[in-house]
């Protein structure tokens, strides 16, 4: 009987053991909420008047994460049921503490560029169709809504049976005299990878500083090299000689 209880014991505090190395609390964590919409609910009471400690404040802290280190380790999620995470990550959180740069997790198809420090929770609604994480990419939570398009590739708050758009902004100059621009800064335009979901969303011609109106679109754009033809999609027109701004906005 005393080696039936000294298992007993043994077999609690090794349970408890498991339990604290991957639950940590400064204080103790009742969860006392039974079956309702919160999984977990952290308060220790519910006064919350000034002469309360909970007037101190609490809050939930995240660790910090280098979103341009981060990989993911889709070892423990079961394989290609996904037993330990059914949504593939769809919806985790985590606190990005790399001020600049681009996520290179080779795991994942689509890369966030443009890092700011702050959170950001993975986006990937198709996790459990394509049974893994390849699908899913990094969104940045309650940042800036507006998005700077510049020459370098700017993903926007836009997408497509949930490919993102991307969007690059440069100049082309005519000649008067032809369809085709005659240079392009950046050199060369803007090919568009080579993938299966590629194409172009939208070409947008204006002239900054002036009350110029152009059709927002061109007569035709090649992906392969980025150049394009001045028109509209019913007629190519000679834009008149001069420096034109343009937006391509595409998939990849």
């Amino acid at each position: 009987m005393k080696k039936f209880s000294l298992y007993i014991v043994l077999f609690a505090s090794i349970s408890l053991a498991k339990v604290s190395a991957q639950v940590n609390s400064n204080q103790l964590v009742a969860n006392n909420i039974g079956d309702t919409n919160a999984f977990l609910d952290a308060s220790t009471n519910f006064n919350t008047s000034a002469s309360s400690s909970n007037s101190i404040g609490k809050g939930l802290v995240f660790p910090n994460t280098d979103l341009r280190l981060f990989r993911f380790d889709t070892t423990p999620s079961g394989g290609a049921d996904g037993i330990t995470f059914p949504s593939y990550f769809d919806g985790m959180v985590v606190y990005n503490t790399a001020t600049t740069g681009t996520t290179a997790d080779p795991a994942l198809t689509t890369q966030t560029a443009n890092l700011t420090q702050g959170f950001y929770y993975f986006s990937n609604p198709n996790g459990n169709a394509n049974g893994n994480v390849t699908s899913g990419v990094w969104v940045p939570i309650g940042g800036n809504p507006r998005v700077n398009v510049a020459s370098a590739e700017t993903p926007t708050n836009t997408a497509i049976n949930g490919n993102t758009i991307y969007a690059r902004k440069g100049t082309f100059t005519t000649n008067g005299t032809s369809t085709s621009p005659t240079a392009y800064s950046p050199a060369g335009g803007f090919p568009i990878p080579a993938t299966a979901t590629a194409g172009i969303y939208r070409v947008t011609v204006f002239k900054a500083g002036t009350g110029s109106v152009f059709a927002n679109g061109v007569y035709s754009y090649d992906i392969t090299n980025g150049n394009l033809i001045t028109g509209s999609p019913s007629m190519s027109v000679v834009y008149p000689a001069g420096t034109y701004d343009y937006i391509v906005e595409y998939t990849k």
